[in-house]
């Protein structure tokens, strides 16, 4: 920076003497032409001391300032976002805090203190929990996204509800009404609402739980399918997976499928 101070000025002081030498020749020229114009001469004069000082300026001061001057900004500014960010941290922080801790206070509000029961459909896995306990999980089997259709006026897709519900009833040795779509399924004629071709037993295990709508939680004959989507929107379990399941929740304990 002083070097560069340095070379402004000299570079100043040997423009100032050229235009000196260059002032003193024209203004003994203009003395020649006329005597009577000395303002004109004078003005003239000044325009040519003063615009290679601007120039000058114009040139140096610049780098000058930007060397001195701005390092000096961005050092205050520097602090004074440091203080803020510091500031703005701290306070975002113990707001953080606040938050979650709200929010784990929701969450235990929200949690059953009895036992409920965990679906996860995409990966076809349950969980029984007893408040925030995992006491006993499996594989099971959901909805098969299968969609099929009757014409063009009918149509199901085979998917297991997601969201929160609850045990409707609990039954033991259920039997399963066909709907509409089981016998469209098989290529055979649809009967009437109550005729007994409608009526099977043993096909859904010992243990049925609804859970509303239709959709049940229950046995399978084909056991050996657990763990894959191949329901029609029903919730499967293995003989001994659903015995644990159904002395294990009781009427309007919270099921959760995701």
């Amino acid at each position: 920076m002083v070097q560069l101070e340095t070379s402004f000025f000299k570079t100043l002081k040997r423009l100032l003497m050229r235009w000196k030498l260059i002032s003193i020749s024209l203004s003994q020229t203009f003395y020649f032409i006329s005597k009577k114009n000395i303002s004109i001469v004078f003005l003239i004069l000044k325009l040519l001391v003063t615009v290679p000082i601007f120039m000058a300026m114009a040139i140096f001061l610049p780098p000058i300032v930007q060397t001195t001057v701005s390092p000096v900004l961005k050092f205050h500014n520097a602090i004074f976002l440091s203080e803020i960010s510091d500031q703005q941290r701290a306070t975002e922080t113990e707001q953080l805090k606040k938050n979650i801790t709200l929010l784990i206070n929701k969450f235990a509000h929200f949690t059953p203190r009895s036992n409920y029961l965990i679906v996860n459909s995409a990966e076809n896995k349950f969980f029984i929990y007893r408040g925030k306990n995992m006491i006993y999980h499996g594989m099971c089997s959901t909805g098969s996204f299968i969609l099929l259709k009757n014409g063009a006026e009918q149509q199901w897709l085979f998917k297991t509800p997601r969201g929160e519900f609850q045990i409707k009833s609990k039954t033991r040795f259920p039997v399963w009404k066909k709907p509409d779509w089981a016998f469209i399924e098989e290529g055979l004629p649809v009967p009437p609402a109550n005729h007994s071709s409608r009526y099977e037993y043993g096909v859904l295990g010992e243990y049925a739980l609804s859970l509303g709508d239709g959709y049940l939680i229950h046995g399978t004959l084909y056991q050996r399918f657990m763990g894959l989507p191949v329901t029609h929107g029903c919730i499967r379990l293995n003989d001994k997976d659903l015995e644990f399941v159904y002395n294990s929740l009781s009427t309007g304990s919270k099921v959760y499928i995701y």
